[in-house]
């Protein structure tokens, strides 16, 4: 029953991704709601959205324990938690296992999203960026454990109800939260209460992912313009990247929205964050240079990263990203949904969204190159890789050290004396797996 009523009614799911068929109006209103809601929790900034994530990022705990001490109890629950727990090794040789891996880490922590830098820098200067960096990490991955045990719970006590093993019910994807797990949940008693708690659970857990994606773009979008006009019109900035998100989202709501989804969630999700993460590493490491990102990280914390720490970032990070991604493309499937191939022409779509986000990233390094003065290419290149002069720290009293000015300047010097975001705050973020964690600091 759950699984007609996801295709045949909330999705009526066409034959073809090329076939969109009608708007499905309930999912469109929910889908105008939803930026509603994220829009006018952000509607000062940080302000506003620090108090609501509080909540986001809490209450979901509450719910994950009251359906963890329900699911234990029930009968078979012990099954599908052995199922949970019992390792297949023969998926440890394959790389889309790791390749997803990689990418559900990336996205549960925020990496390569730009989440974590906007956050930062919101954040103290001499916020200690090394502590939080680890309780981010240990939180994330033990709520992922967690709630591991709360969904297993459940679909054992369904396996044992239906006579089936576990991996007959055991799904992934939208089918886990929109199928499989609420008929396991038809099956308790009170099954409404149990229902609204989980997806309830949901959608707080979305919003809390979309304040953090839209607080993004909206301070990209201010940061890179940077004039006192678009500062005091940033409500207006974040109302027109809230409309733009709504419209869109319109085709997602198609009756091939799902095809689409999937499709962006596969290419668009995966590929280019391991992509961008580990150009990244190389290009903090090996172009700005290690020994400068590690007194920049003493100036902020006082002392310097472990050794650990160090060679994780020189050499273990971009090692481990980078065969990753080889072995990904290198055992690639195509995609399908349930047993729909998708067409070659899909495929494609799916690699231009992927590059989308990546191809901007040579394109500006050669632009820079071709605009930067020297005589012959390598000198070109040796004076674009160097940090411009006025790169440091945004406040003069933490210009400290090396980049502390050879002249103290005045006032009327023109330098900046503000934050580059003067409402300042520690602001906990939600995940896809809804773990609450600070952000790091930056300069």
């Amino acid at each position: 029953p759950s699984e007609e009523y996801w295709r045949l009614y909330v999705l009526k799911l066409s034959d073809d991704i090329g076939n969109f068929g009608e708007v499905r109006l309930p999912l469109l209103g929910c889908l105008g709601v939803s930026w509603v809601v994220v829009f006018l929790c952000l509607i000062r900034g940080v302000k506003s959205s620090g108090k609501v994530v509080y909540f986001t990022a809490t209450f979901p705990y509450v719910v994950l324990t009251i359906l963890f001490v329900r699911g234990v109890t029930l009968e078979g629950a012990f099954t599908g938690i052995m199922y949970y727990l019992t390792p297949q090794w023969d998926k440890i040789l394959e790389a889309k296992v790791w390749g997803d891996a990689a990418s559900q880490i990336f996205y549960s922590l925020g990496c390569a999203w730009g989440g974590l830098i906007t956050m930062a820098s919101y954040n103290k200067f001499h916020n200690n960026c090394y502590r939080d960096s680890i309780i981010i990490s240990i939180t994330n991955c033990a709520t992922s454990v967690y709630a591991g045990f709360v969904i297993f719970s459940i679909l054992g006590f369904m396996a044992n109800h239906l006579g089936v093993d576990v991996s007959r019910v055991a799904d992934h994807g939208p089918g886990l939260a929109f199928v499989a797990y609420p008929e396991a949940l038809t099956l308790l008693p009170i099954s409404p209460l149990w229902s609204l708690l989980f997806f309830f659970m949901l959608i707080l857990l979305g919003l809390g992912t979309q304040f953090c994606l839209l607080e993004t773009l909206v301070t990209a979008i201010v940061d890179e313009v940077g004039n006192e006009w678009i500062l005091q019109k940033k409500t207006y900035v974040t109302l027109g990247v809230a409309v733009a998100g709504f419209l869109l989202g319109i085709p997602l709501t198609s009756q091939a929205g799902i095809y689409w989804l999937l499709l962006m969630d596969n290419y668009a999700a995966s590929f280019s964050l391991v992509i961008i993460s580990c150009i990244m590493c190389v290009s903090i490491m090996y172009i700005y240079g290690h020994r400068n990102y590690f007194q920049d990280i003493q100036m902020m914390l006082g002392f310097p990263p472990p050794l650990f720490f160090q060679i994780c970032w020189r050499f273990v990070s971009p090692a481990i990203i980078f065969f990753i991604l080889i072995f990904t493309v290198i055992q690639y499937r195509p995609i399908t949904y349930n047993h729909y191939q998708y067409p070659g022409w899909a495929v494609a779509i799916g690699f231009l969204m992927a590059l989308s986000s990546v191809i901007c990233i040579p394109l500006y390094a050669l632009f820079q190159l071709c605009r930067t003065d020297g005589d012959t290419l390598l000198q070109r290149l040796k004076n674009a890789t160097k940090p411009s002069r006025d790169w440091g720290p945004a406040l003069l009293e933490h210009q400290t050290g090396r980049y502390a000015p050879a002249i103290p300047p005045s006032p009327e010097d023109g330098l900046e004396v503000q934050p580059l975001h003067p409402d300042k705050a520690q602001i906990p973020m939600v995940g896809s797996n809804g773990s609450s964690r600070l952000q790091d600091s930056r300069i």
